[in-house]
């Protein structure tokens, strides 16, 4: 069964069980009513006779019978009897004894002053007369013709309007749960419309506010994410494919050439040199394509542990100086870093180093000087701050929202040698460790690359 035949056949449930709880405390409140009202009618009725026959001296048995025969109140086959304290029939109109109390019945009466009871289709009321004969009790009842056929009129209306508000009630709730279910018919549709080719359509949003419009907007930034997903990895495979074209393309052309003619061994030295550089070139492409595509797998087990920001940048500094003599690294640590809690984070030490190792690299080729300055400080309790500082090309405006998209250089960059790789496999690595990372930058005067990444608590 589908989404609106269990809305309907719910709802139908649902509103047919309060109709009926309503119809039944409808009826059982009316049968009360007229068993109360009955009642009163009856004991008034037998309480008027008993006061003709016991007060009234000129009032006897005969005339009684006769007013009583023509009385226009009397009751559908009322039956009353009057007795005395001998449990003797002062007076009755039950001609055929269908009411006759037993002597057991009378002395109840007397104790409890008045009982109410019935008789196959009679309703039957005693209560003990008090007059000057002491002891007298009255015995009235009667059928209430009217009142039962009334309770059965309403019983029937009852049941035809319950039938009828069933019919009703399916009705409304099949259309009011397609009403409620449109919005995501309309999304269902919409979101059939949206193939790999079409990732840039979205799901119509309604009014913004109710569970519809929150998940159209989920489904929406999924989208997003898939959208903004397949450009990066079209990019990726294109520019990875650049990249790796390059220096394949040397090396291929220079085999090509040296096999054309013979070559004295300097010649053959000097082009295996060069093979030899494109080939390192090529390894260290594929190496940083590698790291980018692990760092890019969300819940990759990385084998986090308890590492200390301030020795990853000592031993960036050792590498990069020793890789290359011409770099001057400045490491320098606030004085508000006092113990090891402000200086430790949970994390994968070769990553983080990576990522140092990147940015002061990207510092030190990019600036005239060769020189950066890296410093260490603390911002609370919470997080560590690393800022690489340089004074080199600068980065342009434009450049700037850009320079953490894989292979993504500036023009002043272009000059330099690089692949594009290294800023999109910092931002990465940060991001894998809870940090964030951002560069304020100005042409031809440098830039400041700030790293925050939270302390273990």
């Amino acid at each position: 069964m589908n989404i609106r035949g269990k809305l309907t056949l719910r709802f139908l449930l649902i509103v047919s069980l309060i109709f009926i709880l309503a119809s039944f405390f409808i009826y059982g409140f009316m049968a009360d009513y007229r068993k109360v009202s009955f009642y009163t009618r009856l004991l008034n009725k037998a309480n008027s006779t008993a006061k003709l026959l016991l007060e009234v001296e000129e009032v006897d048995v005969t005339l009684l019978k006769k007013i009583e025969k023509d009385n226009p109140t009397s009751l559908p086959n009322e039956k009353i009897t009057v007795y005395n304290y001998l449990d003797e029939i002062l007076f009755t109109t039950d001609e055929k004894n269908m009411l006759t109390a037993p002597s057991g019945l009378l002395d109840s009466i007397r104790k409890t002053g008045e009982i109410k009871y019935t008789l196959g289709e009679y309703e039957i009321a005693g209560f003990s007369f008090q007059n000057n004969s002491d002891g007298s009790v009255v015995i009235a009842g009667a059928v209430d013709i009217y009142g039962k056929k009334r309770m059965q009129y309403l019983r029937t209306t009852l049941l035809i309007v319950n039938g009828v508000s069933f019919i009703l009630f399916f009705i409304t709730g099949w259309f009011f749960s397609g009403q409620a279910l449109s919005p995501i018919k309309d999304v269902i549709n919409q979101v059939d419309e949206i193939s790999i080719n079409k990732l840039n359509l979205r799901v119509d949003e309604g009014n913004g506010t109710d569970e519809i419009a929150h998940l159209a907007k989920t489904f929406n930034r999924m989208l997003e994410r898939l959208e903004m997903a397949f450009k990066i990895q079209k990019n990726f495979i294109a520019n990875a494919s650049h990249e790796l074209r390059t220096p394949l393309t040397a090396i291929t052309g220079q085999l090509e050439v040296n096999l054309m003619s013979s070559r004295s061994s300097e010649e053959y030295k000097i082009t295996l040199q060069s093979v030899l550089d494109d080939m390192k070139n090529l390894n260290s492409i594929s190496n940083r394509l590698l790291l980018l595509a692990q760092t890019s797998t969300e819940g990759k087990e990385l084998g986090f542990d308890r590492v200390r920001v301030d020795e990853i940048l000592w031993q960036t500094q050792s590498e990069l100086m020793k890789r290359n003599p011409k770099y001057k690294i400045h490491v320098s640590l606030s004085n508000d870093l006092a113990d090891d809690t402000q200086l430790s984070v949970s994390g994968n030490e070769q990553l983080l180093k990576t990522a140092f190792v990147n940015l002061a690299d990207n510092g030190c080729k990019y600036s005239p000087d060769h020189q950066i300055w890296i410093k260490l400080q603390s911002n609370g309790s919470k997080n560590v701050i690393i800022r690489f500082i340089d004074k080199g090309i600068g980065i342009a405006a434009d450049d700037l929202k850009q320079i953490f998209e894989p292979f993504h250089r500036g023009e002043n960059a272009l000059p330099f040698k690089g692949h594009g790789i290294g800023l999109s496999l910092v931002e990465r690595i940060i991001k894998l460790h809870h940090g964030v990372v951002d560069a304020k930058s100005s042409v031809a005067t440098g830039t400041v690359f700030t790293v925050s990444l939270p302390l273990i608590s």
